[in-house]
């Protein structure tokens, strides 16, 4: 029984990481759902911007997935 419980815990371990970055890429497909609105006659420096956002919210998000993930590898 013993020498099972580390293979047992390794299975969870891959299971719940799975659940995790499944629950991070739908969290991240209806953020981008959201932003996807159009909007009309915007100026050169407000695309810029809006670019700058956009790279700096995937970061922040992939960080938050990254966290998310080493906690609970940690946890168990």
């Amino acid at each position: 029984m013993d020498e099972d419980l580390p293979e047992s815990v390794k299975k969870c371990l891959d299971i719940l990481e799975e659940n995790v970055e499944i629950l991070a890429n739908i969290e991240l497909d209806l953020e981008d759902e959201k932003e996807d609105t159009l909007i009309p006659d915007l100026e050169l420096h407000q695309l810029y911007d809006m670019t700058e956002d956009v790279a700096e919210s995937t970061k922040l998000k992939r960080a938050e997935s990254n966290f998310a993930r080493r906690q609970s590898e940690s946890s168990l």
